[in-house]
């Protein structure tokens, strides 16, 4: 059985149909981003499987239970972690570890938690003089107080500087190194494509999209080639389809076939001598394929 299994789920309120029929599956172990813009049907899906929103139809299955029911046997296995967790400005770290393990029958030890989250050096610090990214990183260790074998992160880096970033990316890679299975939401495409083996896209309430990052950012096949130096003019047949052009950054070369084409124009350059300078090859990053994929239809 899969850590979650979600068939023709739909959510509606009133005529406004929110969830549309949504379908996946979340594999133990593994990291599952889910994606889509603000009003999408995202959240809903997310509560619906916390067990916090009730559905209009279809099947959800999460650890083997119906979300719906509320069962405490589920919500022991379960760790949540919100964009925002109200805590007690005033206890100390390790406190407020100690009261949220309580209510648990089997916690992780506090001084696994810390370790695990890097407060070891805060144990004994306020809650309220831990810096943004320290306070993030306590959120993650109260979602983690009862050992869940799921752990619903929702944007865990919202705010964040690039360096915290990284460090809270090591983190939900240690979760996937310990075997659990993690159901992340974000806004960011590096964050998922450096953090999930899996996602799927939600636009207007349907899954438009799902697979390993890679692959989707693979979906289109076209690549850039940049450079300075020669004139568009000047080049040479870069194969089929290639399309030359000039912007306010040099020559832009897009190709299906960046391979051909890159051949051409280099050894065009090499028998004349003409330097390609910044010569670069890229190719759509799941960033590109998200807005792509959830761009809403132009009027008219």
């Amino acid at each position: 059985m899969p850590a979650i299994r979600v068939r023709d789920l739909r959510k509606s309120y009133g005529v406004l149909e929110a969830v549309r029929g949504v379908d996946f599956d979340v594999a133990e172990g593994e990291v599952f981003g889910f994606l889509g813009p603000n009003g999408a049907g995202k959240t809903t899906v997310v509560e619906i499987l916390e067990g916090y929103r009730s559905r209009s139809g279809g099947e959800v299955d999460v650890l083997g239970h119906d979300p719906a029911r509320g069962e405490r046997s589920l919500r022991e296995r379960i760790g949540i972690v919100l964009q925002e967790t109200a805590v007690e400005r005033f206890l100390r770290v390790a406190e407020v570890l100690e009261l949220y393990c309580g209510y648990y029958p089997r916690p992780l030890p506090v001084d696994e938690l810390l370790a695990l989250t890097g407060l070891e050096a805060k144990r004994n610090e306020q809650v309220k003089l831990l810096s943004g990214g320290q306070r993030r990183r306590l959120d993650l260790a109260l979602g983690l107080a009862g050992d869940p074998e799921l752990l619903f992160l929702d944007e865990p880096t919202t705010g964040f500087d690039p360096s915290a970033r990284r460090e809270a990316w090591e983190v939900v890679r240690n979760l996937r190194a310990l075997g659990k299975t993690v159901f992340l939401t974000t806004h960011y495409m590096d964050e998922a494509q450096a953090l999930a083996d899996r996602v799927a896209v939600i636009a207007a309430g349907r899954i438009v999209a799902e697979g390993p990052p890679h692959r989707l950012s693979g979906r289109d096949p076209s690549a850039e080639i940049r450079f300075t130096g020669p004139s568009p003019g000047e080049l040479p047949d870069l194969g089929e389809g290639a399309v030359v052009a000039e912007d306010s950054r040099g020559v832009v070369v897009r190709t299906a076939e960046p391979t051909g084409a890159l051949h051409r124009l280099t050894g065009w350059a090499l028998e004349r001598d003409v330097i390609l300078e910044g010569l670069t090859v890229t190719r759509p990053t799941l960033e590109d394929v998200y807005l792509e994929l959830t761009a809403e239809p132009s009027a008219g």
